[in-house]
């Protein structure tokens, strides 16, 4: 199986501080479902940035689909973003946009007719339990309504790769499993699936996915999906 996501010795810091992230060598595998873990501050939320493209390396190799992005023009990193879902721990939603034009987005941008978008985006949002909130804008809605508006978007163009910042943080158990299940079903579509979470509960839901942890900035990987594991550190978790 080809890779997807491959980084080589990466270091990312910002400004002239620390680095957050150190010595990243690993790839993700197309079609694969992958849990990051790891304590507050240990540098998950910089490393979905890198993945999703709003932070460069400061040092290493980053390919995706294939290609080298370390040091692409900036010009081609739109065409890169096409291919990615992502769902924001802040959501990031247009808040003068409704529900239905928010989760449109990725739609429109790409290009389908309005014909096209119509049922689509309707299915979603009933899926996420918000279909009789499509015409409610973001500042109407309460935080969990508003992270299911979030993940509807990131996935309603069936991306290649989807990078999620603890998406189920907002909901209640039941529409987590169902959140869930959503990004289930899309990897059997063969979207490769990177989700950001503290929840273990959620991550013994789905004990054949690839479990990554981050550790002070520097990831340690017991199901192997590292090319260069260490020999000391490894975390074991359960399931």
């Amino acid at each position: 199986m080809s890779a997807i996501v491959e980084f080589d010795s990466v270091g990312l810091r910002y400004g002239t501080g620390a680095e957050v992230l150190r010595d990243l060598n690993f790839r993700l595998q197309k079609g694969g479902f992958y849990f990051l873990t790891g304590p507050s501050g240990a540098g998950k939320t910089s490393l979905l940035k890198l993945l999703y493209l709003a932070q460069r390396p400061t040092r290493g190799r980053v390919q995706l689909f294939g290609e080298e992005i370390s040091d692409a023009p900036r010009a081609a990193l739109p065409e890169f973003r096409r291919r990615i879902g992502i769902v924001y721990q802040d959501f990031r939603l247009i808040r003068h946009l409704s529900a239905f034009d928010n989760v449109a987005l990725p739609l429109r941008i790409a290009g389908s007719s309005e014909a096209d978008v119509e049922a689509p985006v309707r299915e979603m949002l009933a899926w996420v339990g918000l279909a009789d909130r499509s015409s409610a804008r973001p500042p109407t809605l309460s935080g969990g309504e508003q992270q299911r508006v979030a993940i509807a978007r990131a996935v309603i163009n069936r991306p290649q790769l989807l990078v999620a910042d603890e998406p189920t943080g907002n909901v209640d158990a039941d529409m987590a499993q169902r959140l869930l299940h959503l990004f289930t079903a899309l990897n059997r579509l063969g979207t490769t699936v990177v989700v950001a979470t503290h929840d273990i509960s959620l991550i013994k839901e789905m004990p054949g996915a690839h479990m990554i942890r981050l550790e002070g900035g520097t990831m340690v990987d017991p199901t192997g999906a590292l090319k260069n594991p260490p020999q000391t550190g490894w975390v074991e978790v359960q399931r």
